[in-house]
């Protein structure tokens, strides 16, 4: 897991514009070689949460989820990690609106796009929509986050949204809240309800 969140942070240096032998080097010595890029952080919260779950150890198989800070940055990456690059094996992760980034950016690459897999609208909505609002505010509750949700939920601006899009919008409204959601979330899943995309993407690696 260290060797892997080593090479993570080696990629993000690199595709900021600096040096590319880090990278190689880990991805060599760490044998990686499927990099799963995601766009930010509460995805691989998510992604790790579910693997854990279903114990799979990813850095075992080689496999190292990405995240690229957006899904703007998908060429970028894919240009670094894929064909053109290091070589590795590219699986994506994305919601449905940023879906054509990733098809153009895997496709300049020379990635096959066979292995992306795409949120309905994005990850917090597959994991509300699976876990039901119900589900949700009892985790709110475990979490003391019971009594902000309430609150949130009766300010004017939320009157005409559902308890989904509710949920949905609260899950954005603190720094580092969905990506601690993220892991919290899955981590609540019944093993009969995981999101489709989610079983999809574990099942390809």
């Amino acid at each position: 897991m260290a060797d892997m969140r080593a090479f993570r942070e080696a990629v993000t240096g690199w595709a900021a514009g600096g040096p590319e032998g880090p990278a190689r080097d880990l991805a060599e010595s760490s044998g990686v070689r499927i990099a799963v890029l995601v766009e930010g952080l509460s995805d691989l919260a998510a992604v790790e949460a579910l693997a854990e779950r279903r114990g799979r150890d990813l850095a075992a198989g080689g496999v190292c989820v990405v995240p690229m800070g957006g899904a703007m940055s998908v060429g970028g990456y894919a240009a670094l990690l894929g064909p053109p690059g290091l070589g590795l094996r590219l699986v994506g992760l994305c919601d449905e609106g940023e879906r054509g980034f990733y098809e153009r950016g895997l496709r300049r690459a020379g990635a096959p796009l066979r292995d992306i897999h795409v949120c309905r609208a994005d990850l917090e909505d597959e994991l509300l929509r699976a876990l039901g609002i119900p589900g949700v505010e009892e985790i709110f509750r475990a979490e003391g986050d019971f009594r902000s949700w309430q609150t949130f939920r009766h300010q004017p601006a939320q009157h005409d949204r559902s308890p989904h899009q509710q949920a949905r919008r609260f899950l954005g409204t603190r720094k580092g809240r969905k990506i601690r959601y993220g892991r919290l979330l899955v981590e609540a899943l019944a093993p009969d309800r995981t999101p489709p995309p989610f079983d999809d993407l574990l099942a390809s690696l």
